[in-house]
C-alpha cells in the first residue's frame, strides 16, 4: 500500500511542474483572451466597459477582418499543399533513389528552417525588390526591353499573397522533408523488393507502400504545420508588407496586433484572437477526423 502511495506521489511530483506551467502560460491566457474579448478597452486605461458579444457582432460586419480571414485560409491551403507535397516528393527521391550525399541535401534543405523568420522576411524583401536591383526583377529584366520598371511582387494586391506564400514554402520544406526521410528510411526494403517482383513500378510503390506506411507521420505534421503557418504568416507579413498594399496582405494575427496595439482597441483585438483560437482548434479537429486511418505496423 505504501509503495502504491509513493508511486502516486512520485507521478504527481513529476507531472506538477508541467501542469503548472501549462496552466499559467496556456490555460490562463486563453481564458483571459475570451474574457477580454467582451470588453471595450484601449489596453492601457483603467476604464473597461463590458459589451458582451458586441465585439464579435462587429467583427462579422468588418470587411477588413473578413479579408484577413480569407487571406489566412488562402495561406493555409496553398502553403500546406505545396510544402507537404514537395517535402514528401523530395524525401522519396532522396531515400528511394539512393542518391549519394543524402546528408548534404538534408543540411542544405534544412538551413532555411534554422534561420529567423525576420531574416527570411528580409531576404525575400530583397529578392522581391521592385527595382531591377532585386534578384527576381533583375532576372526578369533579361527578357524585357530597357526601361522595364519591374514587377511589384509586394506592391501588387493580386500577387502579394502568392509572394508571401512562396517564402513560407521555402522556409518549411526542409524541416518536413527531413522528417519524412526518417520515416521512409525505416520502411523495410523487402516490401519494395516484393512489389518489384510483382511488377509494381516506382509510382505505384510510392502510393501503395510508402504513403500508407508514413501516413501517421503525415497526419501529425499536417496538424502541426497548419497551426504554425497561422503564426508564421503574421511574422512574415509584419516584416515584409506590414499588411499592405491597402490591407491586401493582412492575416488574422496581423489584424489582431494592428487593432490591439496600433488602434488601441484591445477588446476588439482579443475578439479576433478568440476567433483565431476557435478556428485553429476546429481546423485541427477536422483535419484529424478527415485524415483518420487504421494504423499500419511494419
Amino acid at each position: 500500500m505504501n509503495k502504491a502511495k509513493e508511486k502516486r506521489r512520485f507521478i504527481i511530483l513529476c507531472l506538477a511542474p508541467a501542469i503548472i506551467l501549462f496552466t499559467v502560460f496556456m490555460v490562463y491566457p486563453t481564458i483571459n483572451v475570451f474574457l477580454m474579448s467582451t470588453l471595450k478597452w484601449g489596453g492601457f486605461s483603467d476604464v473597461k466597459d463590458f459589451v458582451g458579444i458586441q465585439n464579435f457582432l462587429i467583427l462579422f460586419e468588418d470587411m477588413n477582418f473578413i479579408r484577413a480571414f480569407q487571406n489566412t485560409i488562402f495561406v493555409i491551403v496553398i502553403v500546406t499543399i505545396f510544402t507537404l507535397a514537395l517535402a514528401i516528393l523530395f524525401a522519396a527521391i532522396l531515400v528511394r533513389e539512393k542518391i549519394k550525399g543524402q546528408n548534404f541535401f538534408r543540411v542544405i534543405f534544412y538551413i532555411p528552417n534554422i534561420l529567423s523568420i525576420v531574416v527570411i522576411g528580409a531576404i525575400f524583401s530583397a529578392i522581391y525588390d521592385p527595382s531591377t536591383n532585386g534578384l527576381l526583377n533583375s532576372f526578369l529584366s533579361l527578357f524585357h526591353e530597357e526601361g522595364w520598371i519591374g514587377v511589384q511582387f509586394l506592391g501588387d494586391q493580386s500577387i502579394v499573397m502568392y509572394s508571401i506564400a512562396f517564402a513560407l514554402i521555402w522556409q518549411a520544406i526542409g524541416y518536413y522533408m527531413v522528417m519524412y526521410m526518417a520515416s521512409m528510411s525505416s520502411i523495410p526494403a523487402h516490401y519494395y523488393e516484393a512489389a518489384e517482383l510483382d511488377g509494381c513500378g516506382k509510382v505505384k510503390q510510392f502510393f501503395t507502400i510508402t504513403l500508407p506506411l508514413i501516413w501517421t507521420n503525415i497526419r501529425t505534421t499536417l496538424t502541426f504545420f497548419v497551426i504554425s503557418t497561422i503564426n508564421l504568416s503574421f511574422l512574415l507579413v509584419q516584416v515584409m508588407t506590414t499588411g499592405g498594399p491597402d490591407g491586401a496582405s493582412r492575416v488574422l494575427l496581423f489584424y489582431l496586433y494592428d487593432q490591439a496595439y496600433n488602434n488601441a482597441s484591445y477588446g476588439y483585438g482579443m475578439a479576433i484572437g478568440a476567433i483565431t483560437f476557435l478556428f485553429s482548434f476546429l481546423l485541427s479537429a477536422v483535419i484529424n477526423k478527415i485524415t483518420e486511418r487504421d494504423d499500419l505496423e511494419f
